[in-house]
């Protein structure tokens, strides 16, 4: 997918777009950046007009200039969708992409006709906030970076642990922006939800677990559908990219 740049918000938002028809817009995860849904994108604009940017502080988009949350990004998507002119007829999110679709879409910031969860955050337990901390595991000398892009997992560790820089962590309003983000809880926001929506999470997944994070949100959108894939982690999409295509795509139909 070829990149683009808009500014938004005096800030500037990288996005690629393929294909036409109905507006479909994906929304990444902490960490990622549009590249990450290069296969779905490549599959759908075959029907549909796709959109993938880069949200704020990712890949080639400009950091915010504060610390923000869940409803600073969910402001902005509904400024970059006026900006382009898209009316999402679905919205697709990964990990934290899909806490931020969860809300945007209740706040109406966002609207669409069809809600894709990948491997959704936003269920914010003691035990889930630990998982997702940017610390080192005392008790076995590793980090918790298992919800992390592969590509960028060696590059944060070795941050960590002070051998070199990373825009995570040296950044300080991502570091206050992740604190926020993280601790946000979209489960209330979940239950406002009306339009059809699909579930999808690996039997893996560690990151997001289907019966700590999954179960919990099916459970407050109204008439939503949930599916576990076997064997698959956090990047479900990935993992699995054939069975998660086939059933996005008889989903949004």
């Amino acid at each position: 997918m070829s990149k683009t740049v808009t500014i938004v918000d005096n800030l500037a938002i990288a996005y690629s777009q393929l294909g036409k028809g109905k507006d479909v817009l994906l929304l990444h995860g902490w960490g990622d950046d549009h590249r990450t849904f290069d296969h779905l994108a490549k599959q759908l604009s075959a029907d549909y007009r796709v959109t993938a940017l880069d949200l704020p502080g990712f890949g080639g988009s400009e950091p915010p200039k504060t610390a923000w949350d869940l409803s600073n990004y969910a402001l902005l998507l509904g400024q970059f969708c006026d900006k382009l002119a898209l009316k999402p007829y679905a919205v697709i999110g990964h990990s934290n992409g899909g806490a931020l679709a969860i809300h945007a879409l209740a706040s109406r910031k966002l609207q669409a006709e069809r809600l894709v969860l990948l491997a959704a955050s936003g269920v914010r337990t003691a035990k889930g906030l630990k998982r997702t901390a940017l610390k080192v595991v005392a008790k076995t000398g590793k980090l918790a970076t298992f919800w992390l892009p592969p590509r960028y997992r060696r590059r944060l560790q070795m941050a960590l642990y002070g051998t070199v820089g990373s825009d995570m962590l040296v950044v300080p309003e991502l570091q206050e922006t992740f604190k926020k983000t993280v601790r946000q809880d979209v489960q209330a926001d979940a239950e406002k939800l009306t339009l059809p929506t699909l579930l999808i999470y690996g039997s893996n997944d560690r990151a997001t677990p289907i019966h700590e994070v999954g179960y919990r949100l099916v459970h407050r959108i109204d008439g939503a559908k949930i599916v576990s894939i076997e064997h698959a982690g956090h990047f479900v999409h990935h993992d699995a990219s054939n069975q998660v295509e086939k059933l996005i795509t008889e989903f949004i139909g």
